[in-house]
């Protein structure tokens, strides 16, 4: 560790922790096993199709993704951008006209947007554009979804 900081730091290399990496993650939209991938939450439900082979003849699981596929997923992966003042955290509902449409699967405060955001399962007629609630304790925190990434790659330039 301490002969990977000497090399590390002419090149500007400094240590960050798992709550850094937790939110450049969230930032970038990208999932995270065990909140945004798990054996309930499917590739195609995390919008993660593009990486799974399809092609192949035969893999665990393959038929009845093919089917969801097909059918199309009762829930997709979406990005939230707080409008209101609070952070939407992972657990809390989401609403849309009062009816739950989804849950929060990780969220946190962006330093770099100044806002909550989190990522989210919405039921697919959610769309992008769409206003939404985040149930926060019996506090509305209203959020907008938004397409990943939610911070571009030229805001850090």
């Amino acid at each position: 560790w301490a002969d990977l900081l000497v090399l590390a730091r002419p090149l500007g290399g400094i240590p960050a922790g798992l709550g850094a990496r937790d939110t450049l993650r969230l930032e970038m939209g990208y999932p995270l096993h065990g909140h945004e991938l798990s054996l309930d939450i499917t590739p195609v439900q995390a919008r993660l199709g593009w990486a799974v082979g399809f092609d192949k003849p035969a893999f665990v699981g393959r038929e009845a993704l093919l089917a969801e596929r097909a059918a199309g997923p009762t829930r997709v992966l979406r990005a939230l951008r707080a409008t209101g003042r609070g952070i939407p955290r992972a657990g809390l509902t989401v609403l849309r006209d009062g009816a739950p449409v989804g849950e929060v699967t990780s969220g946190t405060f962006s330093p770099t947007l100044k806002e909550g955001i989190a990522l989210a399962l919405l039921s697919p007629e959610v769309a992008i554009g769409s206003a939404v609630v985040v149930d926060v304790r019996g506090r509305a925190l209203e959020c907008e979804v938004v397409a990943p990434p939610l911070v571009r790659a030229s805001t850090r330039d």
